[in-house]
């Protein structure tokens, strides 16, 4: 459930962006995970948010979490290992299969689906859903994945608690070798053997020569989109572009219950005011480049103004208003919001609610002249949320 606060709560809570922490991690990679201590808002909007980073042979071990999510893979590539003896590549450069695989079974599934993942790529995780998740050793980078979910019904509201299968942290052992023996049909000595093996604890590198399942591109079908070749939901030259994540093109986020979207805007373009008008959330996390923030609350008190920059996260509060304009570099970011099919209402552009309401309306609340209204009704006719940045 949805921590309750109140109005003066909220409009003094720090919102600025924030990086996440090292939860734990071993020779084959990282986790890291933002707490809600850092980042207040998590634990009021009941929002977890993590990063796996596995270097190359790297392998998250099978886990669940008590939490739905969406998994978005931020780095992950095809890999290229050279070889100086092979005649048959140009230049000795051959093509290795070094992208990220995760492994997926979902609840009461007989098999696991063996999904090949790269940079883009969008996943449903519903709860009970059990995942693993490998980079090849002959990866050319690491494989590195952002999780964004609801924790409302989860153990710690704002931070995911996974569930390890294996290892020395993993859920049987905890059990005696007693009822383990009996719920796998082995010797007690075989079975605390097995449990105890595996000295990782939630990530481990895979030794060298070790065969991985193959990934099959038939398992991306339903469970995959990637939101760097799926059509574009809107495209304004000059200005951005925007791919929604919805019940339409990845059926799974109903039961997630979150929408999610990615968003790039070029060189200093804006990105328009706007709000989610049905009560969600909006966690944005920012994937590249860098830019100027925004958020303005109640009373119209402006309660983040901040640069945000590639590898941070913010939450905005229900019903604030943000905007942003991208630096140099134009910015690119991945956000949920907690609804998987979100309105948003914005405050400027052709589709802004300052075009339908009606002139002598507007005059009167502004209190403005008419020669105001109209000069300010007859600007971005043909602009919708992004803006290009104005010409000298």
């Amino acid at each position: 459930m949805v921590q309750r606060t109140n109005t003066a709560e909220v409009m003094s809570m720090d919102l600025s962006p924030k990086k996440p922490n090292k939860a734990y991690g071993g020779e084959g990679g990282a986790y890291y995970d933002w707490s809600p201590a850092d980042l207040p808002m998590l634990g009021v909007a009941s929002i977890g948010a993590a990063k796996l980073s596995l270097s190359a042979g790297g392998l998250a071990l099978p886990s669940y979490s008590d939490s739905a999510k969406v998994a978005y893979v931020l780095q992950g590539k095809h890999g290229f290992t050279f070889l100086p003896t092979t005649p048959i590549y140009l230049h000795g450069w051959c093509p290795w299969p070094g992208k990220g695989t995760c492994g997926v079974v979902l609840p009461e599934a007989t098999k696991e689906k063996v999904i090949p993942v790269k940079e883009g790529d969008a996943l449903a995780l519903p709860f009970g859903v059990v995942t693993w998740w490998h980079n090849a050793h002959a990866a050319a980078a690491d494989l590195v994945v952002l999780f964004l979910g609801d924790t409302s019904k989860g153990h710690k509201s704002g931070q995911f608690t996974n569930m390890q299968l294996t290892g020395a942290t993993g859920i049987f052992t905890g059990f005696s070798t007693e009822f383990v023996g009996r719920a796998w049909d082995l010797a007690q000595d075989d079975a605390a053997k097995l449990v105890s093996t595996q000295p990782g604890a939630g990530i481990i590198r895979v030794r060298d020569g070790h065969r991985m399942p193959e990934a099959c591109d038939k398992d991306r079908e339903g469970m995959v989109l990637n939101c760097l070749e799926a059509p574009l939901d809107v495209d304004i030259k000059n200005g951005g572009r925007v791919v929604v994540l919805n019940t339409q093109n990845l059926p799974l986020v109903k039961e997630v219950g979150l929408g999610a979207d990615l968003v790039r805007i070029d060189t200093h373009s804006m990105c328009s005011p706007g709000f989610s008008c049905d009560s969600a959330y909006q966690v944005t996390y920012i994937v590249r480049g860098s830019g100027r923030v925004q958020v303005v609350g109640i009373d119209g008190t402006r309660v983040l103004e901040t640069r945000a920059e590639g590898g941070c996260l913010f939450i905005v509060p229900r019903f604030f208003i943000v905007s942003k304009i991208a630096d140099e570099t134009g910015m690119e970011w991945f956000s949920i919001i907690t609804t998987p099919n979100p309105i948003f209402s914005h405050m400027a552009g052709k589709t802004s609610v300052w075009k339908a309401i009606s002139p002598a309306v507007l005059e009167t609340s502004f209190n403005t002249t008419p020669e105001m209204e109209k000069l300010f009704r007859s600007k971005r006719l043909d602009s919708e949320i992004f803006f290009a940045p104005p010409t000298k």
